[in-house]
């Protein structure tokens, strides 16, 4: 069968990482899985959750020298995945994992080499309003500049062949990655199939990372792309 390799970049999230990886074990998928845990230069005490998952299949271990951003610890562990289709999942139950079979079952079927998880394709998003008018804009900045109808450009439930993620070439380093995979798979015409996921979004307050900065660098990466191209 078929091999998935499950990125998950983790920092600093040794609160969630463990129900993560627990659920990641035991979810029904219709393929074979390895998961791959990045630890990005945490200093809360996620290594040592994480060092008791070694050796313990089917998970795979690679620890960071230091902290490089969501961006660094995805290539690392796109760089190390041994599997024919990768998908990447946070570490913060923001997302249920259970939900990733869902999602590869297109690419399995041959409808498609690229899906994506939407957060807002239903109706369902329990997200505060400016969250999700700020991904909404995001989404729409994506639309024009690249012709296309996605729904949700930074969603984490980017699933694709392995050989399409690493012909990406990917150079982002920190939260830009999401708008750096779209534009260069939107660029390069690939068709993005969506599928709509439930999330439980945290707040700031309860260890969320990005930030507005992050939604303005994240512009400047969309124009960047479209400029290139």
């Amino acid at each position: 069968m078929p091999l998935l390799s499950i990125l998950v970049p983790v920092y600093n999230e040794a609160r969630t990482v463990a129900e993560v990886l627990e659920r990641l074990a035991v979810i029904a998928l219709p393929c074979e899985r390895e998961v791959v845990v990045i630890d990005d230069g945490s200093s809360d005490g996620t290594y040592e959750v994480l060092e008791r998952y070694r050796d313990v299949a089917p998970f795979r271990i690679l620890h960071a020298a230091k902290n490089g951003g969501k961006g660094s610890a995805i290539r690392l562990g796109l760089a190390q995945a041994r599997g024919e289709i990768i998908a990447i999942q946070d570490a913060d139950l923001e997302l249920d994992p259970a939900q990733i079979a869902a999602l590869v079952e297109p690419i399995l079927a041959g409808e498609t080499d690229v899906v994506f998880g939407s957060r807002f394709l239903e109706k369902t998003s329990t997200a505060p309003l400016k969250t999700v008018l700020a991904n909404r804009f995001l989404t729409l900045v994506t639309n024009v500049l690249f012709g296309a109808a996605i729904t949700d450009m930074e969603t984490c439930y980017k699933v694709m062949r392995t050989t399409t993620a690493r012909s990406l070439d990917l150079q982002a380093s920190r939260f830009d990655i999401e708008p750096e995979i779209t534009a260069t798979l939107l660029k390069r015409g690939h068709r993005i199939v969506e599928r709509p996921v439930r999330f439980e979004p945290r707040s700031r307050a309860a260890g969320k990372k990005i930030g507005w900065k992050d939604g303005v660098a994240a512009i400047g990466e969309l124009v960047k792309h479209r400029v290139r191209s």
